[in-house]
């Protein structure tokens, strides 16, 4: 059965379309609109299609007990502290949504409860991002169906069954598939990139491929294997504080990874044996008989 490819603002993604290159800055903006900036800069210079945010309502998500953790940061030293630290209003992502249209490069963002769908509601986001971690939260994932926008969904730390749970919830239409380990760093025994087949198969949707390796070889295999959608965390330097930087691509890494995966798509071609121009000198050079 053909896979039906999805739009999001103006690419279409699945088989036979271009690897939708995603770059996560999630929160490795430290809280800085001029990082925020920068980061978008270097995903859009290396070639990445898209920049993904984070957004997260405090106060809705987290207990008081919680809160009040300890936590070392920059920001204080308590949990709670840090999360506000961190987290972006709407005057910092009305910055973000103008700086991105005028870089012509595509942004939305992982609403981890129902007031950050909201939130995001006010910029009118081409498609909602569902991390991994909300995957079993019902509430929220028909809250998200119920806009009738493109979903993506990570799969890290879910069973097969709690996947088919939420597929299930929010059906199959406009519905990316990426296929996830949420380690970070994650092992490169424990990414189990076959997966992005069977999900293929099973599911009959575009499925994609969410890395949080240090490497780059398992996000190239992973488009060779078929993969329409690559996400992979960036950052300004992976010695910066915060909890996701280490397992995040630096600028060169970055390019080096989307450069090689368009190397790859060019070098996959269309399966259909063929003589090509080039050949000919070389059979007229090298090929003493022929039938």
């Amino acid at each position: 059965m053909r896979i039906k490819p999805v739009k999001i603002a103006n690419r279409y993604i699945g088989p036979g379309y271009p690897c939708f290159f995603v770059s996560e800055i999630g929160i490795n903006h430290n809280g800085n609109i001029r990082i925020a900036k920068k980061l978008i800069d270097i995903a859009k210079k290396a070639g990445s299609d898209a920049v993904k945010f984070q957004k997260r309502t405090i106060e809705h998500l987290y207990t008081k007990k919680e809160l009040e953790k300890y936590r070392e940061s920059p920001f204080g030293n308590t949990y709670g502290e840090y999360r506000k630290g961190v987290e972006f209003g709407y005057q910092e992502y009305k910055k973000i949504s103008d700086d991105c249209k005028k870089k012509k490069i595509i942004w939305f963002a992982s609403c981890w409860d129902i007031a950050s769908v909201d939130f995001m509601e006010k910029l009118k986001p081409p498609c909602y991002k569902v991390a991994s971690a909300s995957l079993t939260n019902i509430e929220l994932l028909r809250y998200v169906k119920n806009k009738k926008k493109p979903i993506i969904l990570s799969t890290g730390m879910s069973s097969l069954n709690q996947i088919k749970k939420a597929i299930k919830i929010i059906g199959n239409k406009n519905l990316i598939i990426l296929h996830c380990t949420s380690a970070y760093p994650a092992k490169k025994e424990d990414l189990n990139l076959r997966v992005i087949n069977n999900f293929m198969k099973m599911f009959n949707v575009p499925v994609g491929y969410s890395g949080h390796e240090t490497l780059l070889a398992p996000s190239l295999a992973a488009a060779t294997l078929g993969a329409c959608m690559i996400e992979r965390h960036i950052t300004v330097d992976r010695a910066m504080w915060g909890s996701d930087h280490a397992a995040s691509l630096g600028p060169d890494g970055l390019w080096k990874l989307i450069a090689n995966i368009k190397n790859i798509e060019s070098a996959l071609g269309n399966g259909k044996k063929k003589i090509y121009k080039s050949e000919i000198n070389e059979i007229k050079r090298l090929r003493k008989n022929s039938f």
